[in-house]
Protein backbone atom coordinates (compact mmCIF):
# COMPACT_ATOMS: atom_id res chain seq x y z
CA UNK A 1 0.00 0.00 0.00
CA UNK A 2 1.47 3.32 -1.04
CA UNK A 3 1.47 6.39 1.18
CA UNK A 4 -1.66 8.52 0.87
CA UNK A 5 -1.43 12.23 0.19
CA UNK A 6 1.59 14.50 0.15
CA UNK A 7 4.52 14.80 2.48
CA UNK A 8 4.84 17.85 4.67
CA UNK A 9 6.23 20.87 2.83
CA UNK A 10 9.53 20.73 4.70
CA UNK A 11 9.94 17.08 3.78
CA UNK A 12 10.49 15.93 7.34
CA UNK A 13 7.01 15.17 8.65
CA UNK A 14 4.33 12.53 8.37
CA UNK A 15 2.35 11.94 5.22
CA UNK A 16 -0.52 14.41 4.87
CA UNK A 17 -4.02 13.04 5.46
CA UNK A 18 -5.90 16.19 6.28
CA UNK A 19 -9.02 15.48 4.22
CA UNK A 20 -11.77 12.93 4.66
CA UNK A 21 -10.13 10.26 2.53
CA UNK A 22 -8.28 8.41 5.30
CA UNK A 23 -11.21 8.23 7.80
CA UNK A 24 -13.50 7.04 5.00
CA UNK A 25 -11.08 4.32 3.93
CA UNK A 26 -10.60 3.31 7.57
CA UNK A 27 -14.36 3.05 8.09
CA UNK A 28 -14.72 0.91 4.96
CA UNK A 29 -11.96 -1.38 6.21
CA UNK A 30 -13.69 -1.80 9.56
CA UNK A 31 -16.96 -2.63 7.81
CA UNK A 32 -15.14 -5.14 5.58
CA UNK A 33 -13.52 -6.73 8.63
CA UNK A 34 -16.88 -7.13 10.38
CA UNK A 35 -18.55 -8.54 7.25
CA UNK A 36 -15.67 -10.99 6.83
CA UNK A 37 -16.16 -12.04 10.45
CA UNK A 38 -19.78 -12.90 9.75
CA UNK A 39 -18.73 -14.79 6.62
CA UNK A 40 -16.20 -16.75 8.68
CA UNK A 41 -18.83 -17.54 11.28
CA UNK A 42 -21.23 -18.73 8.57
CA UNK A 43 -18.56 -21.12 7.25
CA UNK A 44 -18.23 -19.42 3.87
CA UNK A 45 -14.43 -19.20 4.13
CA UNK A 46 -13.85 -22.69 5.48
CA UNK A 47 -12.85 -24.25 2.18
CA UNK A 48 -10.18 -21.72 1.25
CA UNK A 49 -8.98 -21.45 4.85
CA UNK A 50 -8.41 -25.19 5.06
CA UNK A 51 -6.72 -25.31 1.66
CA UNK A 52 -4.27 -22.58 2.67
CA UNK A 53 -3.57 -24.15 6.05
CA UNK A 54 -3.02 -27.60 4.51
CA UNK A 55 -0.49 -26.05 2.12
CA UNK A 56 1.39 -23.97 4.72
CA UNK A 57 1.02 -25.59 8.16
CA UNK A 58 4.26 -27.06 9.48
CA UNK A 59 4.36 -30.75 10.36
CA UNK A 60 7.30 -31.16 12.70
CA UNK A 61 8.10 -34.66 11.47
CA UNK A 62 8.48 -33.41 7.88
CA UNK A 63 10.25 -30.04 8.15
CA UNK A 64 13.58 -28.69 9.35
CA UNK A 65 13.33 -27.85 13.08
CA UNK A 66 15.15 -24.59 12.33
CA UNK A 67 12.17 -23.41 10.27
CA UNK A 68 9.80 -24.14 13.15
CA UNK A 69 12.09 -22.27 15.55
CA UNK A 70 12.34 -19.29 13.20
CA UNK A 71 8.57 -19.02 12.80
CA UNK A 72 8.11 -19.34 16.55
CA UNK A 73 10.60 -16.50 17.03
CA UNK A 74 8.70 -14.31 14.55
CA UNK A 75 5.46 -15.07 16.36
CA UNK A 76 7.06 -14.34 19.74
CA UNK A 77 8.26 -10.92 18.57
CA UNK A 78 4.79 -10.07 17.29
CA UNK A 79 2.87 -10.78 20.48
CA UNK A 80 2.82 -10.44 24.24
CA UNK A 81 5.47 -8.44 26.07
CA UNK A 82 7.89 -8.21 23.09
CA UNK A 83 5.16 -6.52 21.05
CA UNK A 84 4.75 -3.76 23.62
CA UNK A 85 8.48 -3.32 24.14
CA UNK A 86 8.78 -2.69 20.39
CA UNK A 87 5.84 -0.27 20.48
CA UNK A 88 7.45 1.72 23.31
CA UNK A 89 10.78 1.89 21.48
CA UNK A 90 9.10 2.96 18.25
CA UNK A 91 7.12 5.62 20.13
CA UNK A 92 10.45 7.09 21.19
CA UNK A 93 11.68 6.98 17.61
CA UNK A 94 8.65 8.76 16.12
CA UNK A 95 8.77 11.32 18.97
CA UNK A 96 12.28 12.12 17.74
CA UNK A 97 11.02 12.25 14.13
CA UNK A 98 7.93 14.41 14.47
CA UNK A 99 7.14 15.18 18.10
CA UNK A 100 4.98 13.90 20.96
CA UNK A 101 1.73 13.77 18.98
CA UNK A 102 3.29 11.15 16.70
CA UNK A 103 4.29 9.07 19.72
CA UNK A 104 0.77 9.35 21.17
CA UNK A 105 -0.70 8.33 17.81
CA UNK A 106 1.49 5.24 17.52
CA UNK A 107 1.03 4.15 21.12
CA UNK A 108 -2.67 4.97 21.25
CA UNK A 109 -3.55 3.37 17.91
CA UNK A 110 -1.62 0.22 18.86
CA UNK A 111 -3.37 -0.04 22.21
CA UNK A 112 -6.90 0.62 20.93
CA UNK A 113 -6.45 -1.70 17.93
CA UNK A 114 -5.33 -4.56 20.15
CA UNK A 115 -8.17 -3.97 22.61
CA UNK A 116 -10.60 -3.98 19.69
CA UNK A 117 -9.08 -7.24 18.45
CA UNK A 118 -9.53 -8.88 21.86
CA UNK A 119 -13.16 -7.78 22.10
CA UNK A 120 -13.92 -8.88 18.54
CA UNK A 121 -12.38 -12.30 19.21
CA UNK A 122 -14.89 -12.81 22.00
CA UNK A 123 -17.71 -11.51 19.88
CA UNK A 124 -17.06 -13.78 16.89
CA UNK A 125 -15.82 -16.73 19.03
CA UNK A 126 -14.30 -18.46 16.01
CA UNK A 127 -12.25 -21.58 16.91
CA UNK A 128 -8.59 -22.01 16.11
CA UNK A 129 -7.41 -24.36 13.34
CA UNK A 130 -7.32 -28.05 14.20
CA UNK A 131 -5.22 -29.44 11.36
CA UNK A 132 -1.95 -29.85 13.28
CA UNK A 133 -0.81 -29.64 16.87
CA UNK A 134 -0.42 -25.96 17.71
CA UNK A 135 3.23 -24.99 17.57
CA UNK A 136 2.75 -21.74 19.47
CA UNK A 137 0.86 -20.73 22.58
CA UNK A 138 -2.67 -19.41 22.17
CA UNK A 139 -5.30 -18.64 24.75
CA UNK A 140 -8.20 -17.00 22.90
CA UNK A 141 -10.39 -17.30 19.84
CA UNK A 142 -9.09 -16.96 16.30
CA UNK A 143 -10.83 -14.07 14.48
CA UNK A 144 -9.38 -11.49 14.00
CA UNK A 145 -5.70 -12.25 14.54
CA UNK A 146 -4.13 -10.08 17.22
CA UNK A 147 -0.68 -10.59 15.74
CA UNK A 148 -1.86 -9.43 12.31
CA UNK A 149 -3.67 -6.47 13.87
CA UNK A 150 -0.58 -5.40 15.76
CA UNK A 151 1.80 -5.80 12.80
CA UNK A 152 -0.43 -3.70 10.56
CA UNK A 153 -1.13 -0.86 12.97
CA UNK A 154 2.42 -0.56 14.31
CA UNK A 155 4.49 -0.86 11.16
CA UNK A 156 2.15 0.86 8.71
CA UNK A 157 1.79 3.81 11.05
CA UNK A 158 5.55 3.88 11.52
CA UNK A 159 5.95 4.07 7.72
CA UNK A 160 3.40 6.86 7.40
CA UNK A 161 5.09 8.88 10.16
CA UNK A 162 8.64 8.34 8.90
CA UNK A 163 10.60 11.25 7.36
CA UNK A 164 11.03 10.94 3.57
CA UNK A 165 14.63 9.71 3.75
CA UNK A 166 13.62 6.82 6.04
CA UNK A 167 10.24 6.09 4.46
CA UNK A 168 11.39 3.48 1.86
CA UNK A 169 13.08 1.49 4.63
CA UNK A 170 10.04 1.87 6.88
CA UNK A 171 7.72 0.59 4.14
CA UNK A 172 10.04 -2.36 3.49
CA UNK A 173 10.01 -3.16 7.21
CA UNK A 174 6.22 -2.88 7.31
CA UNK A 175 5.80 -5.26 4.39
CA UNK A 176 8.26 -7.77 5.85
CA UNK A 177 6.74 -7.76 9.33
CA UNK A 178 3.16 -8.03 8.11
CA UNK A 179 4.03 -10.92 5.78
CA UNK A 180 6.21 -12.77 8.29
CA UNK A 181 3.63 -12.45 11.05
CA UNK A 182 0.94 -13.73 8.70
CA UNK A 183 2.99 -16.72 7.56
CA UNK A 184 4.14 -17.59 11.08
CA UNK A 185 0.62 -17.74 12.51
CA UNK A 186 -0.68 -19.95 9.68
CA UNK A 187 2.42 -22.15 9.52
CA UNK A 188 2.37 -22.72 13.29
CA UNK A 189 -1.23 -23.87 13.01
CA UNK A 190 -2.80 -21.25 15.26
CA UNK A 191 -4.67 -19.10 12.71
CA UNK A 192 -6.70 -19.39 9.55
CA UNK A 193 -5.91 -17.13 6.61
CA UNK A 194 -9.21 -15.31 7.14
CA UNK A 195 -8.09 -14.45 10.69
CA UNK A 196 -5.00 -12.80 9.21
CA UNK A 197 -7.00 -10.84 6.65
CA UNK A 198 -9.41 -9.61 9.31
CA UNK A 199 -6.60 -8.58 11.65
CA UNK A 200 -4.74 -6.79 8.87
CA UNK A 201 -7.87 -4.84 7.93
CA UNK A 202 -8.41 -3.88 11.56
CA UNK A 203 -4.81 -2.80 12.13
CA UNK A 204 -4.62 -0.88 8.86
CA UNK A 205 -7.80 1.02 9.73
CA UNK A 206 -6.34 2.21 13.03
CA UNK A 207 -3.01 3.06 11.36
CA UNK A 208 -4.86 5.25 8.88
CA UNK A 209 -6.77 6.99 11.65
CA UNK A 210 -3.56 7.61 13.60
CA UNK A 211 -1.71 9.05 10.60
CA UNK A 212 -4.69 11.22 9.67
CA UNK A 213 -4.95 12.54 13.25
CA UNK A 214 -1.28 13.54 13.27
CA UNK A 215 -1.38 15.17 9.83
CA UNK A 216 -4.62 17.05 10.55
CA UNK A 217 -3.09 18.76 13.56
CA UNK A 218 0.19 19.39 11.77
CA UNK A 219 -1.72 21.12 8.98
CA UNK A 220 -3.22 23.44 11.61
CA UNK A 221 0.24 24.26 12.94
CA UNK A 222 -0.38 22.38 16.18
CA UNK A 223 2.83 20.35 16.01
CA UNK A 224 6.02 22.24 16.60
Amino acid sequence: MAPIGRAHDKGDGPVSMTGRQAPTIAALMLVAMILLGFAVGAGWTEGIDRAISVALALRVELVDPALVTFMQAVSWIGGGIPRWVIVILLCGLVWHWCGPRCAVALGGASLVANLASSLLKRGFSHPRPDLIEHLDQQSSFAYPSGHATSAAVVYLLLAWLAPPRWRPWAWALAGAMILLNALSRIMLGVHWASDIVGGTLLGTAFALIGAWWVARHRARGAIR
